[in-house]
C-alpha cells in the first residue's frame, strides 16, 4: 500500500512538472511574439517622450519574464535524484536507488516543481504588467499623434 502511494505521489509530481513545463513554453513563445510584435509596431511610429519611457519599461518586464521562463525550463544536470544520479550507476544500482530513494525523489521533484511553478507565477505576474505598459504607451502615441 505504501509503495503504491508513493508511486501515485511520485507520478503525480512529475506530471505537475510536466503541466508547467507546457505553460512556460506556450508562455514563452507568447512573450517572444508580443516582444517581436511590439518593436516592429515601435519602429514604425513616432513615438513621444512619455510613450518611450512608458514603453520600454513595459519591453523591460517582458523581458524580465522571458528570462524567469528561460530559468523555469533551464536543466539541473546537479540535481541528487533522477537522471542525472542514474547516468553514473550501473543498473543494478539503479534499481536499489530507486526502490530506496523514492521518497526522496518525491521530496526533491515536489521542490523542483514548486521552484518552477513559482518562476511561471512571477513570469505571468510580469507579462501582464509588461503588457498593460505596452497598451499604455499605444494610447500614450495615439493620444500625442492626435
Amino acid at each position: 500500500m505504501l509503495t503504491t502511494n508513493l508511486t501515485a505521489a511520485h507520478a503525480e509530481v512529475k506530471a505537475e512538472i510536466s503541466r508547467t513545463d507546457s505553460k512556460t513554453a506556450l508562455l514563452l513563445a507568447f512573450v517572444g511574439a508580443v516582444l517581436a510584435g511590439a518593436w516592429t509596431v515601435a519602429r514604425d511610429l513616432p513615438l513621444t517622450l512619455p510613450a518611450l519611457v512608458v514603453g520600454g519599461l513595459g519591453m523591460t518586464l517582458l523581458v524580465a519574464a522571458a528570462g524567469l521562463l528561460l530559468r523555469s525550463v533551464r536543466p539541473n544536470i546537479r540535481g541528487r535524484h533522477g537522471f542525472p544520479l542514474w547516468a553514473t550507476l550501473t543498473a543494478e544500482e539503479v534499481t536499489t536507488a530507486v526502490d530506496r530513494d523514492l521518497a526522496a525523489d518525491i521530496a526533491g521533484l515536489s521542490r523542483l516543481a514548486v521552484a518552477k511553478f513559482t518562476c511561471l507565477r512571477r513570469a505571468v505576474d510580469l507579462t501582464c504588467v509588461g503588457g498593460a505598459l505596452l497598451i499604455a504607451a499605444v494610447v500614450i502615441a495615439a493620444g500625442g499623434a492626435a
